[in-house]
């Protein structure tokens, strides 16, 4: 057993003192490994703890809750800095880290381990890899640079070779690093002049002269750390804290914990810190993160069962002749998809209680036939209906689409209504009505609808004459009053905030929610971040369409092959798009800009082929004027920026060339080839790469575009190599972040969670008989407790 793990069990204080208790004591056989290491260093001279520290820690009790700087006050007061000291460890923790309490501290888990079994010798380096050696310091050189900037070497020996690692503008590594030292060292090996080095290095001491036992074990954690504080301080504060804390009670209900096979929370949160073993450290980890989930999604439970209980919705009537006349005039056959989400979304409408539904599914799937059938639904009931787009590119699409839908029956216009009053008499201007049920009418209303439309638009809505608004964030203004909302939908719902969203369901009394995403949400993050809402999907594309073909072009004979396919295409009248990520070239260095693309395809790749151009500075009639005349096969090439991501549905396009493809998410480029293959042509998207060889991610994320065009795998490779953190906006979604657990990985202990976490809020809604998990479930939601408990 290692000694100066930090770890051990205080018995009750009635017990005598916790050192002697904890001599006399035999520890669990679960917490064995992990403890008895550290009471012996408790308990031994050699592990250089002062006296004087061991009876002042003895004298007050430490809680979860107390602060840090109760943990050791010689250690939070202690100051990073060689010449200008910088504030006290407890404050930094707290600014940089949002580290306060014991129970922060503990879990602010180790970011890596360095264990001693599995480092590599000198000699076993090679150059180009990355590894991590342990070794002692020989000696230290310290020089200028012709530029002045000072450069200190750190040569390094482990009775197999010599290894160098060099600090630029850091002056103060020849004073830290001291001969004899034992250090750390990861990065990448790396030859110059003939000598070994490491680059992109991090170095960890791991013995000073005092040879402290807190920093020298078998496996040693590598904390986060931040500027003002060392992950060497923050290791001896959470070795100090484990040490001090007695048995630290289980969150878990122990029902839980047995059916999941769990480790026991005590041993866990000391092995996650020290531990003894990879085993002891697998079995912490999984205890952990299990934690993590269970307690993400009894939060996600808990919350949709206080939504759902305490308002009240509206029972619509889902058997009307608005939506069987839809369905009997629709003019395609729709997917066994669609007609699936339909029925669920049709049961969850006539219930009383607001339905709050995430309908995801592929670009081109069919979203817009599910949304029209609920908005049906609603106006057949003799309500209101809304359905709010991020873009006016995409507002008018709907618009035009669903128009095409609601035409067969007997839909208008709002404006093209004779004005008149409101009083049930049908005008001499529509169309005759030939079957029963209330007319419906529809309208748009964004930044480009003024004047006197829009003020008889706002108007119709505030009486109720318009039945369905077809919009964008215009629809959440001032000024805009439904007279009886009863269905938000919400389409490419990422792109709003919060308070957007919100403002929209404000406008109805209680409305149902559908949600629409064709941005396919990975299945972890469905169950988690988007844990409260009732999730639809669409998994099937309507017959007849091509899948596309998608290459990835590199050189300048790949691109010219790419330039022969637009010209190809365009002489079979076809018709193609070039995407640029910028406006213009004072927009961002390096990147094609779509005005100067334009202006060189234009003149000197395609002279003989009408190119037009489309970004988002265009003012909304100009770019309704460039859309249409491309959609009626005016143009041959569209040069747009990514305002074309969603909304634009030409079937005629079957060529898509992306510009600096690299620098775009899977998302994005999965959205972009979404605007060809929309018809019976085959049709192709051409990736242009300009990344360098060692940009992984970037040629990752090209290889997964070539290699499949579901976009629901695309969505879970984008998890697997971005992370939730930079797909969902953790803190704005009002949910804890996750420090352990990682969504692309976890797969399967999500579901176990989400089932217990679930089981236990439809047994105990309120949590009155389990008082431990609802203060739990405070404490990991304290940032965003009014969104648990009031929102």
């Amino acid at each position: 057993m290692r000694a100066g793990t930090g770890v051990r069990s205080f018995p009750p204080a009635s017990e005598g003192t916790p050192v002697q208790a904890a001599a006399a004591k035999v520890m669990t056989a679960d917490a064995t490994a992990i403890r008895r290491s550290g009471m012996r260093c408790m308990v031994e001279p050699r592990c250089g703890f002062r006296a004087a520290d061991r009876t002042d820690r003895l004298v007050v009790t430490l809680t979860l809750s107390s602060p840090i700087s109760a943990i050791d006050r010689a250690l939070a007061m202690r100051r990073a800095g060689f010449r200008d000291k910088g504030p006290p460890a407890a404050d930094v923790l707290a600014e940089g880290l949002d580290v306060r309490t014991v129970r922060d501290l503990l879990h602010h888990y180790p970011r890596r381990y360095i264990d001693r079994s599995q480092v590599a010798s000198i000699r076993e380096l090679r150059v180009g890899q990355e590894g991590t050696v342990i070794a002692r310091v020989k000696g230290t050189t310290k020089r200028q640079t012709r530029r002045r900037q000072s450069m200190v070497t750190v040569s390094l020996y482990d009775g197999s070779g010599y290894l160098d690692v060099t600090f630029f503008n850091q002056p103060w590594a020849a004073t830290l690093y001291k001969k004899g030292q034992e250090l750390a060292v990861s990065g990448t090996a790396a030859m110059y002049r003939g000598k070994l080095q490491m680059a992109n290095f991090e170095v960890e001491i791991l013995r000073g002269a005092e040879a402290d036992m807190v920093h020298t074990g078998r496996i040693t954690p590598v904390h986060r750390a931040t500027e003002g504080v060392t992950t060497r301080t923050i290791r001896e504060l959470v070795f100090r804290a484990l040490e001090r804390l007695s048995s630290i009670p289980d969150p878990l209900p122990d029902d839980i914990v047995a059916a999941e096979s769990l480790a026991s929370f005590d041993p866990a949160i000391r092995a996650i810190h020290f531990p003894e073993s990879q085993e002891d450290l697998a079995r912490a980890r999984e205890r952990l993160k299990f934690d993590e989930l269970f307690t993400l999604e009894l939060g996600v439970a808990f919350r949709k069962h206080r939504v759902e209980a305490g308002q009240r919705g509206v029972a619509h009537v889902t058997s009307g002749p608005l939506v069987g006349r839809l369905m009997a005039t629709v003019p395609f056959e729709p997917t066994g998809a669609q007609r699936r989400a339909m029925q669920r979304v049709s049961e969850a409408m006539a219930r009383p209680r607001p339905m709050n539904a995430l309908l995801q599914g592929d670009v081109g799937s069919g979203k817009t036939l599910v949304a029209v059938y609920a908005a049906l639904v609603a106006i057949q009931s003799g309500h209101q209906a809304a359905i709010m787009a991020p873009t006016e590119v995409l507002a008018g699409q709907h618009l035009r689409s669903m128009s095409e839908l609601l035409g067969p029956l007997g839909a208008v216009s709002y404006l093209d209504r004779a004005e008149g009053p409101s009083d049930g008499q049908a005008s001499l201007l529509e169309p005759e009505r030939s079957a029963p049920g209330p007319i419906v009418t529809y309208a748009l209303l964004s930044a480009s609808v003024t004047g006197k439309d829009r003020t008889r638009i706002l108007e119709g809505i505030a009486r109720g004459d318009v039945g369905l608004v077809v919009g964008t964030h215009a629809l959440v203004q001032e000024g805009v009053s439904f007279r009886d909302l009863s269905l938000a939908v919400i389409d490419e719902q990422h792109r709003f905030g919060v308070h957007q969203r919100m403002a929209l369901k404000r406008k109805g009394g209680s409305p149902d929610v559908l949600i629409m995403t064709a941005t396919p949400i990975p299945r972890t993050l469905a169950l988690t971040y988007y844990g409260d809402l009732d999730v639809v999907v669409l998994d099937e594309m309507p017959s007849g369409r091509q899948p596309v073909e998608t290459r990835i072009a590199r050189t300048a004979g790949e691109r010219t092959a790419a330039y022969g396919l637009v010209r190809r295409e365009s002489q079979a009248g076809r018709q193609a798009f070039v995407v640029c990520a910028a406006i213009d070239e004072a927009n961002r260095a390096e990147v094609r800009a779509a005005e100067k693309e334009a202006e060189r395809l234009a003149t000197q790749v395609f002279p003989d082929l009408s190119v037009e151009v489309l970004h988002g500075r265009l003012r909304p009639a100009e770019k309704d004027r460039v859309m249409e005349e491309f959609r009626a096969g005016k143009h041959h090439l569209l040069i747009s920026t990514t305002v074309i991501e969603v909304g634009v549905d030409v079937p005629n396009a079957t060529v898509m060339l992306v510009e600096n493809a690299e620098r775009f998410g899977l998302a994005q480029l999965h959205q972009l080839r979404g605007r060809i293959g929309r018809a019976e042509h085959r049709s192709t998207c051409v990736l242009f790469d300009e990344s360098t060889p060692d940009n992984e991610e970037a040629r990752a994320r090209l290889e997964a575009m070539v290699r499949t065009t579901d976009g629901f795998e695309l969505a879970d490779e984008d998890l697997r190599l971005r992370g939730e953190g930079t797909l969902f906006d953790v803190r704005q979604s009002g949910l804890p972040d996750l420090k352990l657990a990682r969504l692309a990985d976890d797969l399967e202990l999500v579901r176990r969670a989400r089932a217990r976490a679930f089981a236990v809020i439809q047994e105990d809604p309120d949590l009155g008989g389990r008082p431990t998990l609802l203060e739990e479930l405070r404490s990991r939601f304290e940032r965003s407790i009014d969104w648990l408990f009031h929102s």
